[in-house]
């Protein structure tokens, strides 16, 4: 009996002793390799909060995000980094795009061949669009009404490295009452609760409505406001109460008035709007996306090459007028103004892409350069809610950064010289150095 205690003692105590020995024998997991870092070197980095620039700056990429910002002075690359040198060359936030239309088909030659796109063709051809955008400088987007879900999947796509392309926010699908500006059609409070809800269960993080006829129309009024009362309060308590935003698609003062008394969150375009809507506007912090270009003379050489009707020009320049008016007072009041041009981000525009010749414009109608330029970059991410990570050249940001050859709030027409673009760390244009991109 005490042969055996003693042997099962043993075996306990040797059992407690080869548990730690026989675990130290383990092989040691290995650490997670360090997202690669890449350091831009030499250029001057602008705050586009107050306009300031750090020369002869470094930039310190990790992965996604920025690291580190400061002169070169006071910050060390380390070994390890890639250097990227942007001698000469102003850093600036990823340009943003609020009002785009990947899918986008107008009136005109080009639309009607498009009329039979299939569901593989559109998709196909947004993500070349979407690709051609980012190329352009533009690496966030708000996508205001794509058709049949097509616009979650390519937001899906690009978030996994399937397709190259900005960031997306997106409003699915633009709803209507029947003979509205869109194709989403529904009449009362109770189809249009199910119809935000669809949109909102299928990903979209803004709605958009159309509570005015628009430019494109063959039939309704621009001036018009179509939706009852209880339609418009309806669909904008639902949105709200899902967490999601409202915008607008009008150029009508009274359906103005009336989505503002039920807390609209935006306007698009805003053609006609006369001083008690701005007014208002300002009282109640509600965003204008102009999309000014798509009125004024820039953008008849893209209207030439759709083949655009003569019905389509006369409305048109029927609408330039007020709309380029309706700005600079918007301008002048103070109500918050984010870009967005309804045109493809990249397409050609008065000498330049859509994207920058809107900028311009906000500065001909009384905007200074920097603010032209924060209407391209962090107000358009206060509007959507995603300041805290992308819209500055900043440390915890995401790694969105393009590079012009002059200082863009001295002349906001240097952003017609950009020539590099960063998206989340990698490299996707260089034009001064093509062996930094990234395949």
């Amino acid at each position: 009996m005490k042969r055996s205690h003693t042997m099962a003692t043993l075996a306990a105590i040797i059992g407690v002793v080869a548990t730690p020995i026989a675990a130290q024998s383990q092989p040691v997991p290995a650490q997670p390799a360090q997202p690669p870092m890449t350091a831009l070197v030499g250029g001057s980095v602008v705050d586009v909060d107050s306009g300031a620039s750090i020369r002869d700056a470094v930039v310190l990429v990790q992965g996604e995000r920025i690291v580190k910002v400061g002169p070169a002075a006071s910050i060390e690359v380390p070994a390890a980094a890639k250097v990227v040198r942007m001698d000469g060359k102003w850093l600036v936030p990823g340009l943003m795009n609020m009002h785009v239309h990947f899918g986008l088909k107008l009136p005109g030659a080009e639309g009607a061949e498009l009329i039979n796109e299939k569901d593989g063709e559109q998709s196909l051809r947004m993500a070349a669009n979407a690709r051609r955008t980012l190329l352009a400088g533009v690496t966030t987007v708000r996508l205001t009404a794509e058709d049949r879900g097509l616009d979650f999947m390519l937001k899906r796509a690009i978030g996994k490295g399937q397709a190259i392309g900005p960031r997306i926010e997106t409003a699915g699908e633009l709803i209507v009452p029947t003979g509205g500006h869109g194709s989403l059609e529904a009449d009362g409070p109770a189809e249009l609760s199910k119809a935000a809800r669809t949109q909102i269960k299928g990903g979209a993080s803004w709605i958009k409505i159309a509570i005015s006829g628009g430019i494109s129309d063959t039939h309704g009024d621009i001036s018009a406001a179509p939706m009852t009362d209880s339609e418009l309060s309806t669909i904008i308590e639902v949105a709200h109460r899902n967490g999601v935003k409202v915008t607008a698609h009008n150029g009508s003062s009274e359906a103005a008035l009336q989505a503002l008394k039920f807390g609209v969150d935006c306007f698009e375009h805003g053609y006609h709007l006369n001083d008690q809507v701005l007014t208002e506007m300002k009282k109640q912090g509600t965003w204008l996306v102009p999309t000014i270009v798509v009125s004024q003379p820039g953008a008849y050489e893209f209207y030439r090459k759709i083949g655009s009707p003569e019905w389509y020009l006369e409305r048109v320049a029927s609408t330039g007028k007020d709309h380029w008016a309706v700005l600079q007072k918007a301008i002048r009041m103070g109500v918050n103004v984010a870009l967005g041009t309804d045109q493809f981000p990249f397409e050609p525009n008065g000498g330049t892409t859509a994207t920058v010749a809107e900028a311009e414009l906000y500065q001909k109608a009384g905007m200074t350069h920097l603010q032209a330029l924060q209407a391209a970059t962090i107000k358009p991410a206060a509007m959507l809610g995603i300041d805290k990570t992308v819209g500055r050249i900043a440390v915890g940001q995401y790694a969105d950064i393009v590079a012009v050859a002059a200082d863009p709030t001295k002349d906001i027409s240097a952003l017609r010289t950009l020539d590099f673009v960063m998206k989340g760390g990698v490299i996707y244009r260089n034009d001064t150095a093509p062996e930094t991109i990234v395949q």
